[in-house]
């Protein structure tokens, strides 16, 4: 991103590749992710995965939801996050999740 610039984050066009088979649990996600700046040390993006279900090993991060529904399952005893627009939520590095995303989630991420 420019200096005092401003990107429609909502509405950004993202290129969507299939999640790997050996992160595939169910259905047939797609996942997008543009990466806009760096902030303080910080990655700055936006990421958005299509309805299904998917593992991964998380980031240290921080991110806003801006559309969609998603349940975040942890492997450890960790309460799962349900999440939807305009929620917060904050990821450890290292957690094992279980992502189930039941209408097309899009955040901004900081990590």
């Amino acid at each position: 991103m420019n200096p005092n610039s401003v990107v429609h984050a909502a509405a950004l066009w993202l290129e969507h590749e299939p999640v790997p088979a050996d992160q595939t649990v169910d259905g047939d996600p797609h996942t997008g992710i543009a990466e806009l700046d760096v902030f303080g040390g910080l990655q700055v993006g936006v990421w958005e995965m299509t309805p299904g279900v998917m593992r991964d090993v998380e980031a240290e991060e921080l991110f806003v939801v801006l559309s969609g529904a998603a349940t975040v399952e942890f492997d450890d005893d960790s309460p799962a996050l349900t999440l939807g627009a305009g929620d917060v939520a904050r990821l450890t590095k290292g957690a094992r999740t279980v992502w189930t995303v039941t209408e097309t989630l899009r955040k901004v991420y900081l990590t």
